[in-house]
């Protein structure tokens, strides 16, 4: 007959208690999940609409242009032509616009700023810039057949005055309706978030920059 005293037992006795534990963690874990599934299978349910979308990507922390860089793969995945306009960038050559160009037929590109505002430093220029870039984004906006629309940084020369909030607006409200609309840069405007469908602001936790780690290739730009 076993020592129900010796450490052979107790070892025996936490086991059946570990497992015990185990399975009581594991059910609750499933009818929470249960619940969970419930509630979202009701919110898909009711979302039945489609329609394009108009996004902004908004905020001082780092990820607004790869947001929606990742979203034109994503949108290429699935057979859909795209068109980016990139404003106040345009000095020099992106990751991202090296790589789209591998792509002439399915993905149009558009750099056409000159650099930071802090670099420019001639307002009038940049204006001239932003409204030339806009004119490239309206044929982006009045064309059917391109699914989704990058406007990079449109957010910044929207926050300087280089382009009219009310005639973008419209402009945006104009396009097709499955079109699909990503705006990144700090600085939202207001208009524009009240009319977007999906707002993301992204935060600053920590920044290399910060650190004096200088800006990188694949990383930044």
């Amino acid at each position: 007959m076993s020592n129900l005293n010796s450490p052979d037992s107790n070892v025996g006795h936490q086991e059946v208690t570990s497992a015990a534990e185990a399975d009581t963690i594991n059910t609750r874990h499933q009818r929470r999940m249960q619940r969970k599934k419930a509630l979202m299978d009701e919110k898909i349910d009711q979302a039945q609409r489609a329609t394009g979308v108009l996004l902004v990507h908004t905020g001082n922390g780092k990820g607004k242009s790869s947001s929606a860089f990742g979203m034109v793969m994503r949108a290429l995945g699935h057979g859909m032509k795209v068109g980016v306009v990139q404003f106040i960038k345009g000095a020099m050559s992106t990751g991202e616009e090296i790589f789209l160009r591998r792509f002439p037929d399915e993905v149009q590109f558009h750099a056409m700023g000159e650099g930071y505002t802090w670099e420019t430093q001639n307002r009038e220029r940049d204006i001239e810039k932003a409204t030339l870039a806009w004119e490239q984004g309206k044929k982006f906006l009045n064309d059917p057949s391109i699914g989704l629309v990058v406007f990079d940084e449109l957010n910044i020369a929207l926050k300087y005055h280089y382009l009219d909030i009310n005639t973008v607006i419209a402009d945006l409200d104009a396009r097709p309706e499955m079109q699909h609309v990503v705006v990144t840069g700090r600085g939202a405007l207001p208009e524009l978030i009240a009319i977007a469908d999906t707002v993301t602001e992204m935060q600053v936790v920590k920044h290399a920059f910060k650190d004096g780690i200088v800006a990188q290739a694949g990383v930044e730009w």
